[in-house]
């Protein structure tokens, strides 16, 4: 079993994302009770939310995919690979799912490192070589492993609640009658949708160096950087290759996706969750260098 290196980094962005993300919201609905909503309708219908995705969110995202859980007797290959390298890094084994998808991807999803799904695409499987298939899953157990899943799964759901509270902001019960500040209730789109650019910028941020840091755990459990590197390629390859109302189908799990599942157009590029193909290819080559240089 090797030694797993803690990322010092990414538990800090974690923990500040966290911490920034409860401020800005325990700000807004303070602003909102000023105004005069229900801050307790909002407060039980956040932390419902919240219960719900802690305890079923692996459930949600496998079913916003159309994947199943597999057993061993149905895909042997994917256990033993996902036991070889849960043996080789410390780290519980997951449960395996397919999805029946021809978008080639991966991902995983779970509260915790012993309630963990990793899923693959029937589309991944069928154009990755057997180290390319190691080094995605790899990548996907990284995630597991640093425990990240859970805090971008709970960062995402807050994000959501602003972007909820944006469309149904005049539907949302006030505290009382006419209180003289009726005239505020024009501001709550406005403050809702700045909260929910906040929160996308701050997921943005922590979702790409999750990305960088689970490549280069894929690294370590497999020793071979350039196996990823050629399956990152051959991934964004063929996504181009995908009809649009394909990728457009599976677009809003892209935080969770190993690439994400953009529909061609720039802007959506430029707001991705992820560092471009060419960056992440370039960190992994300068990882293959450091450890030629230790002789790893």
């Amino acid at each position: 079993m090797i030694r797993w290196q803690r990322d010092r980094g990414l538990e800090v962005r974690m923990i500040g994302t966290l911490f920034l993300l409860a401020l800005v919201y325990f700000i807004f609905i303070a602003v909102l009770a000023y105004i005069g909503i229900n801050a307790l309708f909002l407060i039980l219908i956040v932390t419902v939310m919240l219960l719900l995705q802690y305890f079923f969110s692996d459930r949600m995202v496998l079913f916003s995919m159309g994947a199943r859980i597999v057993s061993e007797q149905e895909e042997p290959r994917l256990h033993q690979i996902v036991t070889r390298l849960c043996a080789i890094g410390g780290i519980p084994q997951p449960q395996i799912a397919i999805a029946d998808k021809a978008v080639p991807n991966a991902f995983a999803t779970g509260r915790s490192q012993k309630k963990s799904v990793v899923a693959v695409t029937t589309g991944l499987l069928s154009m990755l070589s057997e180290g390319e298939l190691e080094a995605v899953i790899a990548h996907e157990l990284s995630h597991v492993k640093n425990r990240d899943v859970m805090v971008i799964t709970i960062a995402s759901l807050i994000s959501t609640a602003a972007f909820f509270l944006f469309r149904n902001s005049f539907m949302i019960p006030r505290t009382g009658g006419r209180n003289g500040k009726d005239f505020l209730w024009i501001l709550i789109p406005v403050v809702a949708a700045a909260v929910w650019v906040i929160s996308f910028l701050l997921i943005k941020a922590l979702s790409r160096y999750r990305e960088y840091a689970a490549d280069r755990g894929s690294a370590v459990l497999t020793g071979r950087p350039s196996e990823l590197a050629a399956a990152l390629l051959k991934i964004s390859g063929q996504m181009t290759r995908i009809p649009t109302r394909d990728l457009r189908d599976v677009e809003g799990l892209n935080a969770f996706f190993i690439i994400p599942a953009l529909s061609g157009s720039s802007i959506l590029e430029l707001l991705s969750t992820h560092p471009s193909t060419q960056q992440r290819i370039a960190a992994l080559a300068k990882i293959e260098q450091e450890m030629a240089g230790h002789g790893v």
